[in-house]
């Protein structure tokens, strides 16, 4: 990916001095025909396209930005009831993610949303356990944290 994006700058800066004109405007254009290049002659280059990987980065932080304004609307409607109606606990999520990487930022990211906290992740990696200010069904909020961070962060570091 690195070496893309190397290559990438410098097809943009060629693209610069071909034009004599050292100007941003410029810059994007021959980082846009550089793109083009890069698309094109994809199978002849040994690792995926790195816009897939940007993207996947691009998505998994549009994910969180709105989680965490959802979360945060739950949290302010919680406060302020008359009546405080909440079910706390604690549930444990198997997770499928392997790396200390995926862990740290899959942990980073419960913790970040109002809401839950990630207390312990158990010895072989494989369990965090979650503390949750609302559950009430604790599958249901363990599936849809798979279905939209673990997923997200298996998009990032993988090539999924």
């Amino acid at each position: 990916m690195a070496f893309q994006i190397l290559i990438n700058m410098i097809i943009a800066f060629v693209w610069m001095f071909l034009n004599n004109s050292w100007n941003p405007v410029h810059f994007m254009m021959g980082y846009a025909l550089g793109l083009g290049f890069l698309f094109l002659l994809r199978r002849f280059i040994s690792y995926n396209f790195y816009m897939r990987k940007v993207w996947a980065i691009f998505k998994l932080i549009v994910l969180f930005l709105k989680e965490l304004l959802l979360s945060n609307f739950d949290v302010l409607a919680h406060v302020l009831r008359p009546k405080l109606k909440i079910s706390p606990g604690v549930f444990a999520l198997k997770t499928e993610l392997k790396s200390d990487w995926e862990i740290t930022a899959l942990a980073c990211l419960i913790t970040l949303t109002p809401g839950t906290l990630t207390m312990e992740v158990s010895p072989n990696n494989q369990v965090l356990y979650i503390h949750a200010l609302n559950i009430d069904d604790a599958d249901e909020l363990a599936a849809q944290i798979k279905g939209s961070f673990e997923k997200a962060i298996m998009e990032v570091s993988r090539n999924v």
